[in-house]
């Protein structure tokens, strides 16, 4: 098995607070950490911990991140071939500030400098020997052109739907899986109601719309049905990152072939696991953890 990924990565510096300030305070910070972070990226490396050979595509800049993002994808076993280095640009990064009672972060985030990854940067055997394909959709040109390939080659697609941009519903049209956000959700009008959300995800996408709901689990239309799968309920130190393991999960189920129940509820142990500690990546777990985890709660 092998899932290639095309989108962002970025470098992330997280802040522990006790509380997050008023405007025009200022807040000690408890613990200050930096590691490896983004969507796809992030993705890659919960399905690596799993045992699955991923490769990734997308663009860093020629900066201090940029090379820290790179080594963090080569020491989970990622290849990063496809990652390309932008001369005389920055980086994408991240400033993360977690609320240490709750759990909770808010993210500042700076887009990388460089041009976009071009669908010629790709090459013709991007896809080659893959059985999945992941795209964010950030990057409008080469998700849509990825995408409709993969299409071609009956490869599977998913789309990180985090955020309506420009492009997305179009991208989302050539998905076999859309795993979008709560915020994707409301910037298309959901106000939380089963038949407003039949109405959207069917419009979204003719294969599975599933939208993640924190610690209110997830919500997913699937041959004409709701599904709700409730998420499990852990002392969470930092939800950084919890959407992007989210999403290894729910392939890594797809690529076993279980059914999406079980899928979900998979993903769903993988997220809440991953909240353990700070950073999108630190608390991704192995097979044997979530096993392990599933196992105590059946």
């Amino acid at each position: 098995m092998l899932v290639t990924g095309i989108g962002q990565c970025s470098w992330d510096y997280l802040a522990l607070i006790d509380a997050y300030p008023q405007v025009d305070t200022k807040k000690e910070v408890l613990s200050l950490k930096e590691q490896g972070g983004g969507p796809v990226a992030t993705a890659l490396v919960a399905l690596s911990r799993l045992g699955v050979k991923c490769r990734f595509y997308g663009i860093t800049g020629d900066d201090y991140e940029g090379e820290k993002i790179r080594q963090s994808l080569i020491t989970e076993g990622i290849d990063t071939d496809g990652l390309i280095k932008r001369p005389q640009a920055l980086s994408q990064l991240a400033f993360i500030a977690i609320e240490e009672n709750t759990g909770k972060r808010t993210i500042f985030w700076r887009r990388p400098s460089g041009r976009e990854l071009t669908p010629e940067e790709l090459g013709e055997d991007f896809l080659k020997d893959s059985s999945f394909l992941l795209i964010d959709g950030l990057m409008k040109e080469v998700s849509l052109y990825a995408a409709k390939k993969a299409r071609e080659m009956n490869v599977p697609v998913m789309l990180d739907a985090g955020r309506l941009r420009e492009g997305m519903l179009q991208i989302a049209a050539s998905s076999d899986y859309v795993v979008a956000s709560e915020e994707f959700a409301k910037d298309l009008g959901w106000d939380g109601s089963v038949e407003k959300f039949k109405g959207m995800a069917k419009n979204i996408s003719e294969g599975v719309v599933t939208v993640t709901l924190g610690e209110r689990g997830s919500i997913t239309f699937l041959n004409g049905e709701v599904i709700h799968i409730p998420a499990f309920k852990v002392d969470a130190v930092d939800t950084t990152g919890a959407g992007d393991v989210f999403h290894g999960g729910y392939i890594y189920g797809l690529l076993k072939g279980w059914d999406i129940p079980r899928t979900i509820r998979f993903a769903s142990a993988m997220a809440a696991l991953k909240c353990r500690e700070i950073g999108g990546r630190a608390g991704i777990p192995v097979l044997d953890e979530v096993s392990e985890f599933l196992g105590k709660r059946t």
